[in-house]
């Protein structure tokens, strides 16, 4: 070969990979922020990244950007292995022309993501990025419509995840709204649809940058991001501890690891870990944590509806969702965020054959008129839509309060739910005790007085409230043990067995073995009309 040919590969590659430069990286580092390549090197194992599209460039040739142009053009695609399993990856390099998205990348990018289509295999978005070139007009903003199509149909092919690592703004945020799952780094990134300076303007209302869109707003509050990293390094780091539980594809099954976690560990704090009373709390991940291999739960959205708990974990080395109503927070009540929560969740195990643990204890549905002009009735139908819809293996433990049409939402047997299991705290009914005694105990309560009075004469209030409280407990008694408790519901076969806490790990792991070829499909449809 003519050293004139190895001579300008050279040249490009070595401009390429310098980016926007030297000093522009140092300024990146300054700020806590690696470069673009920096990210796909701590993502990927060693050695197996394939770079795409390395020379490609602008075609713009208005406002002096003829001259300006840099191999790659601000975007680095490729592939690569994450433990050993194939990756596609594209990352905004911030220091060309600030990651800004031009024809020429966003055409990377959709190559990219239709290899990834062909092939099944996930795509992972480093995201840092000024949003649209503006030199370029309506063909940049064509490029992110052009994305935004492959991330729909993508979706339940292949995982999507996005990083975001940096600024993302305007229409750029939509891409990582639909893909599966959202990082973002604390103090550093933030994402919004128009910025402080657009709302100060329109609104008179001013707010900072990471007040409006910064990680711990969308982690807390809008629930945009599902994971809060402390820097980018943790951030890849977590990217990649979520890919070992996720199928490549939706016709793969999630990948099994080794397991030395015995299949039958009993762990006798299970059987007095939920509390004698039924209103009091306790921390639902401890129940979690004692079922699980090893005690690791990757939770999701964490900071999040926290009401409600999510996440991976593995059993006998299977990789599954859990869905967990949480006691230690509002009760474990739903509301219309832990709905929309964990209704996402839901679909995207389905759609990735990850088969579904749900723990119950829920009081019901989160009462007040906020929530209903919110529209509790909508979001909460979008839970019970999922676990209706969701054909993967699926099994309920029900730990104790199973309320009201909570009940029913929560993967009851009712919804096609394969194995419910309930331990003996558990309370089935259509309200709580204390509720319930008001409406079916009312006139009897009410004649515990008057007979008090015809028997004593005329009551003083302190003693009324005394005969009274002692009445409604008797009746609560009664009520729990002829209505709310577990055996009501096995008599009729919705509860598949009452079983102590610590049986609980091996019942579920000979479940899921049992469910290994289970087989189920819904009704012949384009898709289903989910109430969003």
């Amino acid at each position: 070969m003519e050293n004139r040919g190895v001579d300008e590969l050279a040249r490009r590659s070595r401009l390429a990979e310098e980016g926007g430069g030297r000093e522009r990286r140092e300024r990146q580092h300054a700020q806590g922020k690696l470069s673009a390549r920096e990210r796909i090197d701590l993502l990927l194992d060693d050695g197996t990244f394939e770079e795409t599209d390395k020379f490609v460039t602008h075609r713009c040739t208005d406002f002096g950007m003829a001259e300006n142009r840099i191999p790659g053009d601000g975007f680095v695609t490729g592939y690569g292995k994450v433990e050993g399993r194939t990756v596609f990856v594209f990352a905004q390099d911030f220091t060309v022309f600030g990651g800004s998205l031009s024809e020429s990348n966003a055409a990377k990018i959709v190559k990219l993501m239709d290899m990834a289509m062909r092939v099944g295999a996930p795509i992972v978005g480093l995201n840092d990025s000024g949003g649209a070139r503006i030199q370029e007009g309506v063909v940049s903003l064509a490029g992110y419509a052009d994305i935004f199509l492959r991330n729909t149909l993508a979706s339940g092919v292949v995982p999507q995840i996005s990083a975001i690592l940096g600024p993302c703004a305007g229409g750029a945020v939509y891409s990582p709204a639909i893909t599966d799952f959202t990082f973002m780094v604390d103090k550093t990134s933030y994402m919004f649809v128009t910025g402080p300076d657009v709302i100060k303007t329109v609104t008179h209302e001013e707010v900072t940058k990471e007040k409006l869109g910064g990680a711990t707003t969308h982690n807390e509050v809008s629930g945009v991001a599902h994971f809060m990293a402390h820097n980018d390094q943790e951030c890849v780091a977590m990217v990649r501890e979520l890919l070992s539980f996720l199928p490549s594809n939706n016709l793969d099954d999630p990948p099994r690891r080794a397991c030395t976690d015995p299949i039958d560990r009993a762990d006798r704090e299970l059987d007095t870990l939920v509390p004698a009373e039924s209103n009091q709390p306790y921390n639902i991940k401890l129940v979690i944590e004692r079922l699980v291999d090893d005690g690791y739960f990757f939770e999701v959205h964490e900071h999040f509806a926290r009401n409600i708990v999510i996440g991976f974990a593995r059993m006998n080395g299977r990789p599954v969702g859990i869905v967990a109503n949480q006691p230690a927070f509002l009760a474990g009540v739903l509301d219309i965020d832990a709905s929309v929560k964990a209704a996402r969740f839901v679909r995207f195990c389905d759609a990735f054959n990850i088969p579904l643990i749900t723990l119950e204890d829920v009081p019901g549905f989160l009462p007040g008129v906020q929530q209903e002009y919110g529209g509790i009735i909508r979001h909460g139908a979008k839970l019970l839509f999922a676990f209706a819809e969701a054909t993967v293996p699926k099994l309920t433990v029900i730990t104790r309060k199973a309320y009201g049409g909570a009940y029913c939402v929560m993967s009851s047997k009712h919804i096609r739910t394969d194995l419910n299991l309930a331990w003996p705290t558990a309370e089935i009914a259509v309200m709580g005790p204390e509720g319930a005694v008001n409406i079916v105990y009312g006139r009897e309560l009410e004649q515990v007085l008057k007979q008090a009075e015809v028997d004593n004469g005329p009551l003083s209030d302190e003693r009324k409230a005394e005969l009274l409280a002692a009445a409604r407990s008797e009746k609560v008694h009664e009520f729990r043990e002829q209505f709310a408790n577990p055996y009501v519901a096995a008599e009729r076969g919705y509860v598949d067995a009452v079983i102590l806490p610590h049986e609980t790990r091996r019942r579920l792991i000979a479940a899921l073995e049992m469910l290994d070829g289970k087989r189920d499909k819904n009704p012949p449809k384009k898709h289903g009309n989910i109430p969003l």
